[in-house]
């Protein structure tokens, strides 16, 4: 494999936007990353375009990266639709970056998009929903719960109508690791404030306010130990990169930022919670990448809750698990403690919608290896990484991406 560079990164600032439509989340996206990059649209050679629910969201299926792409310009190039729940637009990077490390491209377009947000919650609610098997989802979970030997039934009423099914999951999911390692509600608000802080100094959050641990607690119940807060909110938005090789990386006016390791995987079905998706696939990042879990200076994990954080640094070796509750306490994952963690916001402050997440994870690592984060700027981090998840198969992730980014 050659090596493969970023070498341009833009991204719209996640939000609500009723008034745009998938070519314009798509055009500034692109736009913004080609400015970034200093190059023009004719050198892009093809371009793999991330996202998950467009067609239950607005209607177009199929040939959403022609459509989007072609309306501003860029025609006749091989186009690859990518479609991974909420790993989509990192699972398109990682498709990208085999074609060009492989030879076959040397400059290669990758994009991440959604139209997530409705007037009407029960369409947002019934797309997210759509990211299980359908067919067994529920009575899979409900043998899960009877082998547990739990009464209390881990979907609420309101699942699917006023709330994403996904949260009664996570909070699920949450209390076991509670349990295992001592963690509080407590303890997620403190990183639910940490978040807002970053978000706080990111244009590109959705949420740009400080927060107090009692706002945290007191936002509203959604699933113990969930509050509303601790949930990423639906909305839009796109999120682009630009990856080429090695030798035309030196001709560029950026510093390339290197993908040292890009990897995919899939959950099987299964109702053994201790063996997670993150859990196998991370050792294969770190020895990809020729590096251990330590030597990790900045991350982008998928916070679709706030406990999420935690669960899944502890999951991909990053936090031990019995120290978590003390490096929370400690600040040791603000952006200058000791693990600089989603200085994004993470997905409950920056926004989450879906198919752009995973390169807006990206985007942020990117300016963070460069060293132009701006106020919520790591203390000269070298190596960064993403963690980025989708769907449910079984009790675990169906879908996930991690990639290992080096300056």
């Amino acid at each position: 494999m050659r090596d493969v560079a970023i070498v341009g990164a833009g991204m719209l600032r996640f939000g609500r936007y009723p008034e745009k439509g998938i070519k314009d989340l798509v055009k500034e996206a692109v736009n913004s990353a080609l400015e970034d990059a200093g190059i023009d649209k004719n050198i892009i050679e093809a371009a793999y375009v991330g996202s998950a629910v467009p067609g239950l969201m607005t209607g177009q299926e199929q040939i959403k990266a022609q459509v989007t792409l072609s309306a501003m310009g860029i025609e006749s190039i091989p186009m690859y639709n990518v479609e991974n729940a909420c790993a989509s637009s990192s699972s398109a990077l990682n498709l990208a970056w085999t074609a060009v490390g492989a030879g076959i491209h040397d400059c290669a377009l990758v994009v991440g998009f959604e139209k997530l947000y409705d007037a009407d919650k029960l369409k947002s609610f019934m797309a997210l929903g759509t990211a299980v098997d359908i067919e067994i989802a529920i009575k899979m979970l409900e043998d899960f719960q009877k082998k547990q030997g739990e009464d209390e039934s881990i979907l609420s009423a309101d699942s699917g109508k006023s709330k994403s099914i996904f949260m009664d999951m996570y909070a699920y999911y949450t209390r076991k690791y509670m349990d295992r390692y001592g963690l509080t509600q407590d303890h997620f608000a403190r990183l639910s404030v940490k978040g807002h802080k970053n978000g706080a100094l990111n244009p590109n959050a959705m949420y740009r306010k400080e927060i107090t641990i009692e706002d945290v607690l007191n936002s509203g119940d959604v699933a113990f130990p969930l509050t509303r807060m601790m949930c990423s909110p639906v909305c839009d938005g796109s999120a682009a990169v630009i990856i080429c090789s090695k030798e035309m990386a030196e001709k560029m006016s950026q510093p390339p930022v290197w993908v040292a390791a890009s990897v995919v995987g899939s959950g099987r079905i299964s109702d053994d919670i201790s063996d997670t998706l993150t859990r196998r696939l991370a050792p294969r990042a770190f020895e990809a990448a020729g590096i251990g879990p330590e030597e990790v200076d900045v991350v982008e994990v998928h916070d679709a809750t706030t406990p999420s954080e935690i669960i899944s640094l502890i999951e991909l070796g990053l936090v031990p698990g019995e120290d978590a509750p003390e490096w929370i306490d400690n600040n040791e994952l603000d952006i200058n403690g000791r693990l600089a963690s989603n200085p994004s916001g993470g997905l409950t402050t920056k926004g989450h919608p879906i198919g752009a997440t995973g390169l807006a994870q990206i985007h942020e690592i990117v300016h963070q290896l460069r060293g132009t984060a701006g106020k919520r700027q790591a203390d000269r981090p070298m190596v960064g990484m993403t963690h980025n998840g989708g769907g449910i198969l079984g009790v675990d992730a169906a879908a996930m991406a991690l990639h290992i980014l080096k300056r």
